[in-house]
């Protein structure tokens, strides 16, 4: 079986991926740093999920980094020539969680922008699905509403697959312009995440979501 989606990650964003993925009735490859938590997740996952460790050859024609903004740089390193010719899918928000108070990219770019430099037109680079928590995710409703998920990129084809994916996972996408918008994607979720960690939300607890209406 050859996976047409590879997650590289194998924490709690990586899980919910997964499993809107194989919802999608997509088959999914989990590379992931941590042998035995990889192991775990792809035997949770059940039919339809192989895995691996970080380095391992990619399979899935999208991959998505499901791992924190600090990993993002290392991990494209690591995967090397696998990225050729393929969909990335950044979900990184970079942010302080120190402080939730500020974003670490320099002012006029973004998390999607950086990993666009790393690549250099080996592969084209998506933003999506930063906008959605783990939980919300995985279950693909909040309150029986299905989620929102907002994709940028500057490859229409590109965004055309994940916005199948995203379909097929019972969600619906929405188009939000050229990469760049990342940028305000990426911003938004500075505000939305400090609400999650506020004293006067506590009933958030990490399972909102942004949505459209109607």
């Amino acid at each position: 079986m050859t996976a047409q989606i590879t997650i590289i990650g194998s924490g709690h964003m990586a899980r919910a991926l997964a499993r809107a993925a194989l919802r999608a009735d997509r088959t999914v490859q989990i590379l992931g740093r941590n042998g035995s938590q990889t192991r775990d997740l792809v035997e949770s996952l059940g039919p339809g999920a192989t895995g691996g460790i970080v380095g391992a050859p990619v399979e899935g024609g999208i991959v998505i980094l499901a791992v924190p903004y600090g990993e993002v740089h290392p991990v494209l390193l690591e995967l090397g020539d696998g990225i050729e010719g393929r969909v990335i899918v950044d979900i990184a928000n970079p942010i302080d969680v120190s402080t939730f108070d500020r974003l670490l990219t320099p002012a006029g770019t973004s998390s999607a922008e950086e990993v666009a430099a790393i690549v250099n037109g080996r592969a084209d680079v998506v933003k999506a699905f930063n906008t959605v928590y783990a939980g919300p995710l995985e279950a693909g409703s909040v309150d029986g509403q299905h989620l929102d998920v907002f994709i940028a990129g500057d490859s229409e084809a590109a965004k055309e697959k994940v916005s199948a994916l995203v379909a097929r996972s019972q969600m619906r996408p929405i188009d939000a312009g050229p990469l760049r918008r990342a940028r305000e994607l990426e911003a938004i979720m500075l505000l939305v995440s400090g609400l999650q960690v506020s004293p006067a939300h506590e009933n958030f607890n990490w399972d909102t979501s942004l949505r459209i209406l109607p």
